[in-house]
Formats: C-alpha cells, sequence, structure tokens
C-alpha cells in the first residue's frame, strides 16, 4: 500500500513526464512506463491521461489542445432530463460499486469494435480506487446497475475518465448528481479530455490546453479530498 506521502500530487515534486505544452498536435506527450499509481498521479497533476488500445502495447500519455471541460456552474440539463430527475427513477449512490462501474465502461460500445479500458488500465484506477483517488457514480434501477461514471479527484479537479449507459439517461442522471456534489465543494472544472456531442449537449466547453494546465498548477495547491465519497444531505 502507498503511503499518502508518495501518493501526494504537490507541484513540488518534479514530473516524469515532458512538458505537456510541448506534446505535438494530437496532444501526444510521451509514450510508455506504467499505470502504477505514483505514475497515474503525475499525469493527472500536470494535466495529462493514459489513453492506448492494448495492454501489449507501450502506454501512450496525452494531453490534447483543446481540452474538454465542463465548468459546474454551467451544466446544461435538458426538460427530458429534468423530468428524470424529478422522477426519482434511478437511485443514485457513489463509490459503491467502481469496479462494476469500470467494467461496464469497458464493454464494446455499439459504434466500435473494442475498448481502451484495458484489463491492466482496469486494475490500475481499482488500485488507484482503493487509494482513495478514483471515484464513481452509480444509477440504479431495481437494485441493477443501469448506469455510471468514474474518474479521479486531485485537489478541486475531477477528471473524468468514462461513463456507461444501460438504460436511457442513468449516466447522465450520474452526471448532474456528480456536478451538483463539487459544486458543493467548490470545484472550478471537471475534465471531459475529448469534446464530443454527447459532452457538448451537457454544457462542456473547449478550453485551449495552456489554460487548463494553469488551472491544473493551481489546483495542485489544494488538499485532495481522499477517500470514499459520499452525497452531501
Amino acid at each position: 500500500m502507498l503511503s499518502p506521502e508518495r501518493c501526494s500530487a504537490s507541484p513540488r515534486i518534479p514530473s516524469s513526464f515532458p512538458d505537456p505544452q510541448r506534446a505535438d498536435a494530437a496532444g501526444l506527450v510521451a509514450y510508455g512506463g506504467d499505470l502504477a499509481p505514483t505514475r497515474l498521479l503525475d499525469a493527472y497533476a500536470h494535466g495529462i491521461f493514459p489513453w492506448f488500445g492494448s495492454d501489449r502495447h507501450p502506454v501512450v500519455w496525452w494531453s490534447p489542445d483543446p481540452r474538454a471541460v465542463l465548468v459546474p456552474a454551467h451544466l446544461h440539463i435538458s426538460k427530458s432530463l429534468a423530468k428524470r430527475l424529478r422522477s426519482g427513477y434511478y437511485h443514485v449512490t457513489v463509490d459503491t460499486a467502481f469496479a462494476a462501474v469500470i467494467t461496464a465502461c469497458a464493454a464494446p460500445r455499439a459504434e466500435g469494435d473494442g475498448t481502451w479500458i484495458t484489463p491492466g488500465m482496469q486494475a490500475a484506477y481499482v488500485e488507484l480506487h482503493e487509494l482513495g483517488f478514483a471515484h464513481s457514480v452509480e444509477a440504479w434501477r431495481d437494485g441493477e446497475l443501469a448506469g455510471g461514471l468514474y474518474g479521479v479527484s486531485l485537489g478541486r479537479l475531477f477528471f473524468g475518465e468514462s461513463m456507461f449507459s444501460r438504460q436511457a439517461d442513468a449516466s447522465k442522471v450520474a452526471l448532474v448528481h456528480l456536478v451538483r456534489q463539487v459544486c458543493a465543494w467548490r470545484f472550478p472544472l471537471i475534465d471531459c479530455q475529448i469534446m464530443n456531442g454527447h459532452l457538448r449537449s451537457l454544457g462542456a466547453t473547449a478550453m485551449p490546453r495552456a489554460e487548463f494546465l494553469r488551472s491544473v498548477a493551481a489546483n495542485n495547491a489544494f488538499e485532495t479530498r481522499r477517500g470514499r465519497w459520499a452525497f452531501d444531505a
């Protein structure tokens, strides 16, 4: 088990990564390394994340420009989603089924083949969860996991990784609950990594990488809300 000191994301600790400002046009920062907790935390503390296709290939590290982000106060809730939230159709929890959520996120999607959430990556993030840095939000219907999301939190930033839905609006409902909670905790941003139509419909915007990295650097001064999360009453 790593100690809290070894898991620190303090800006005083030099990064093992190249300067993400020098990433190529696609956002590629580096190849190689491993998915040990200290390396993952080092990456997130410097605005970098892993994304690759197979445990047989080297880990690939990214910092795209621009960066998709969601300002919690700017979350867009459509009329249909608001109705779903008011209905109480889903029971929403946090940090009660992390392994199940990441496994569901790793399942191949209808629109593509395979998954980038490899078994090695799943194991790495489960370890981060056990160390209190990775979190999941779960939407349940009749006792069954209907959707959810997971990501990493350092300081006052949440770095979203993936989400899934097995029933209509389940992942959106989970996201709304996450956004409301981190807003109460005064988180200024949720990192969404790469923009797509789904994120844009929820209010995500594109932020220049330089601005995002400044936010990440400033965030390293804040204490991480480490451990199992719980929603405020």
